[in-house]
């Protein structure tokens, strides 16, 4: 009988800074009101890292819940992928600084940047490294702490994003090459750099030598959003011969409220297969899909062998789709 090799998640962790950050508290800065960020986004608070928290922190933190969950030791690590648009340096990378907190000298690690679809990204590149042969057992971790990168005084923007992380342990399993196969059963990834206006942070070493602000058209990334999430999610059902009634739960970027109902609504998934986070942790952009399956499997959710479908969509444009048997 022939064996396929899988890539089977055995292990989440997330981190979420301390710190609170309420709408109401935004509101007495902005013009700008809790019913107005509800109403608009889903959001009632997010989490905003201290001074000295960076995004290899948080990564890290993350990191140690998702080898505690798999029961592994950081020295069963061969590969570390980190997904981040906001690293602590230019160089080196926040995976090679998780890599030096978890005690690791051996082994490889780098950073993805594919933005909200970062994790997505990740999970695909690790998924070809298992898949190959060369690599057993690879930590997967989407980190940000877009907090830096935010123009406060733009309540268009800084009412979005928050700060976290969330990790993932991947482990090769011999699997049949079927849709019950436990692990990634597919992933599907795009990008279209015409879009780099509606989506976009204005600031970069070669271009301003400044890190810049996030500058966003709200209303033209919606109207993307929804069409090209859907495109990546009917790629992995084309790709399997499942369907929207075969998924348990979908567990999306979390941007916005109304982006993720409206994306489930086309899909004819409906709400109670969703896992939301949006409401309490904003968008977290590559940490936010980690975040939310962490929450979902330490709330009994999401248990072995369900499927489970992840989309996201980011600047650049970046979007993607992974569907797995958990």
């Amino acid at each position: 009988m022939n064996t396929h090799i899988r890539d089977v998640v055995t292990g989440t962790g997330g981190y979420l800074p301390e710190r609170l950050v309420t709408n109401a508290e935004l509101a007495t800065r902005l013009d700008t009101s809790d019913e107005w960020i509800v109403q608009r986004t889903g959001i009632k608070q997010r989490h905003i890292a201290a001074d000295n928290e960076t995004t290899s922190l948080l990564a890290t933190h993350a990191a140690k819940k998702a080898l505690e969950g798999a029961g592994k030791v950081a020295d069963e690590i061969d590969l570390i992928i980190v997904a981040t648009a906001t690293p602590d340096y230019t160089f080196p990378s926040v995976a090679t600084q998780v890599q030096f907190n978890l005690g690791m000298t051996k082994g490889v690690a780098f950073d993805i940047s594919a933005v909200c679809s970062g994790f997505i990204f990740a999970l695909a590149t690790a998924e070809k490294f298992i898949r190959s042969g060369s690599h057993k057992n690879v930590l997967v971790i989407g980190a940000e702490t877009f907090s830096r990168i935010l123009d406060w005084n733009d309540r268009t923007t800084c009412v979005l994003f928050g700060d976290g992380a969330g990790a993932v342990v991947l482990e090769a399993k011999a699997g049949l090459g079927t849709t019950e196969d436990r692990g990634i059963l597919t992933t599907h990834l795009r990008s279209d750099g015409r879009h780099r206006e509606k989506l976009y942070v204005d600031g970069g070493v070669s271009s301003s030598q400044s890190v810049g602000y996030l500058r966003m058209e709200g209303r033209e990334v919606f109207k993307h959003a929804v069409g090209m999430i859907t495109d990546v999610i009917t790629d992995a059902y084309n790709a399997t011969g499942l369907s929207s009634t075969d998924i348990d739960w979908l567990v999306p970027h979390q941007a916005n409220r109304r982006i993720i109902s409206a994306s489930a609504q086309k899909l004819h998934i409906p709400e109670e297969k969703v896992i939301f986070t949006v409401e309490s942790h904003g968008n977290t952009s590559a940490a936010s899909i980690p975040l939310a399956l962490d929450v979902a499997v330490r709330d009994g959710r999401i248990r072995q062998n369900q499927l489970i479908m992840l989309e996201a969509m980011g600047g650049g444009f970046t979007w993607g789709s992974a569907l797995l048997r958990w």
